[in-house]
C-alpha cells in the first residue's frame, strides 16, 4: 500500500525505512491540513503526527481521495476529528505505548535540570566560571510529587519518583490496579495540588482536561512548587502560568509540550524571529525549561512506533483485527 508521511523528519525516514517490507512510503516535510491534504494523492493510508491537522475538511477531502486509514505514529489522537472520521468510513489507528519509560525519564531529566540547574553549571564551567552562587537545588527525596494521569506513561513515572524515596499521590479519573496494589495514594486534584511539591502532568488531551492548569488550579499549588509537562500543551493555560511564574508563585516550570507548538516546534528558528510572544515570555524566565517535544525520542520508541505503525497498515490491508484502532 502507499502510505503518505506528514511532518516527516529525517529520524522518520531511517525508521520506517529500516522496518518496511512491503509497502510503497511517500515522505512529504509539511504539517498535514487543509492547504497540503493533496499530497497524500493516490495513497490508502496517512501517517499523521501530534501537530497535523486532520479537522472535519481534511478528513472529507482524505476520503475522497480514497484514503482509508489513518495511521497517528503517536499516541495522542485529541488533533483528529473522530466523528469526521467514523462519518466518512476512515479507519484511525494510533501507537498507544512505545516507549512509556523514554517519557518519564524525560520527564524526570526534566525536574533534575530544573531543581540542580545542571544546564546552568554546565555553561558557567564552558567559561570557566566554577562558582556555586544561585545553583543551590534541594533534594528530591522525601518530597510529595503529584501524579496527574495513570496510564502506562504515568505508571512508570510513580515507579520512578518511589524508588527515588519520593511520596507519590495520584490522581485519574480511572485508578490504576497495579500502583493501587504498589500502595500509590489516589487523592482529589484539589488534595494533590495543594500536598505536592512537584505536579507532573501524565494526563490526555481532551475537552475535560484542557486548561486543567489554570488560574484557579494554579493557586491550589503550594508556592514556589514545581510543575511539569510532558503531556499536551493544552492541559496548561500558558498566560495563566505565566502569570503565576511573575508573581513568585510557581516555583519551576518544565515543558516538553507547549499550547502552539505546531508553528514552532520540529523546525530551526535559529536564525528567525520567533513572533510567537508567549514562549518567549517563557523562555525570559530563569526557572522555566523547555524542550521541543523530545521525551519521546529515543531509538527504543522510534523502533516500536515504526514497528507498531506498519503492522497496523499491514492488518488493514488484510482485512485483520486492528489492535490499536481508536473509536
Amino acid at each position: 500500500m502507499k502510505i503518505t508521511f506528514f511532518s516527516t523528519q529525517s529520524y522518520d525516514k531511517q525508521y520506517f525505512n529500516a522496518c518496511n517490507q512491503t509497502h510503497e512510503l511517500h515522505y512529504v516535510d509539511a504539517l498535514l491540513d487543509e492547504n497540503t491534504v493533496l499530497l497524500a494523492q493516490n495513497s490508502q493510508v496517512v501517517c499523521a503526527f501530534v501537530n497535523d491537522k486532520l479537522n472535519a475538511n481534511v478528513i472529507s477531502t482524505l476520503a475522497q481521495m480514497g484514503v482509508g486509514l489513518v495511521a497517528m505514529r503517536c499516541a495522542g489522537y485529541n488533533n483528529v476529528d473522530l466523528n469526521a472520521a467514523h462519518q466518512h468510513g476512515l479507519t484511525v489507528v494510533r501507537v498507544p505505548a512505545y516507549s512509556p519509560h523514554a517519557v518519564a525519564e524525560h520527564t524526570l531529566a526534566l525536574i533534575l535540570t530544573l531543581n540542580r540547574k545542571t544546564h546552568k553549571a554546565y555553561n558557567r564551567v564552558r567559561e570557566g566560571n566554577f562558582s556555586l552562587e544561585r545553583l543551590m537545588g534541594f533534594d528530591l527525596f522525601g518530597k510529595t510529587v503529584g501524579v496527574i494521569g495513570t496510564g502506562k506513561i504515568g505508571m512508570t513515572f510513580c515507579r520512578i519518583m518511589r524508588g527515588l524515596g519520593c511520596s507519590v499521590l495520584a490522581y485519574d479519573v480511572a485508578e490504576n490496579e497495579e500502583l493501587l496494589a504498589e500502595g500509590i495514594q489516589y487523592t482529589s486534584l484539589t488534595a494533590l495540588l495543594e500536598a505536592s511539591d512537584i505536579v507532573s502532568l501524565h494526563c490526555p488531551l481532551n475537552d475535560a482536561t484542557r486548561h486543567l492548569i489554570n488560574e484557579q488550579s494554579l493557586q491550589k499549588m503550594k508556592k514556589g512548587a514545581m510543575l511539569i509537562n510532558t503531556g499536551r500543551g493544552g492541559l496548561i493555560d500558558t498566560k495563566a502560568v505565566i502569570q503565576s511564574l511573575k508573581t513568585g508563585h510557581l516555583g519551576y516550570l518544565g515543558l516538553d509540550v507547549y499550547e502552539q507548538e505546531d508553528k514552532l516546534f520540529f523546525r530551526d528558528f535559529s536564525e528567525s524571529i520567533i513572533q510567537d510572544e508567549l514562549i518567549l515570555r517563557l523562555m525570559s524566565f530563569p526557572n522555566v525549561l523547555v524542550t521541543a517535544h523530545q521525551a519521546f525520542f529515543t531509538d527504543e520508541a522510534m523502533t516500536e512506533i515504526a514497528q507498531t505503525t506498519l503492522q497496523s497498515v499491514d492488518c488493514f490491508e488484510k482485512g485483520a483485527v486492528l489492535a490499536h484502532k481508536v473509536g
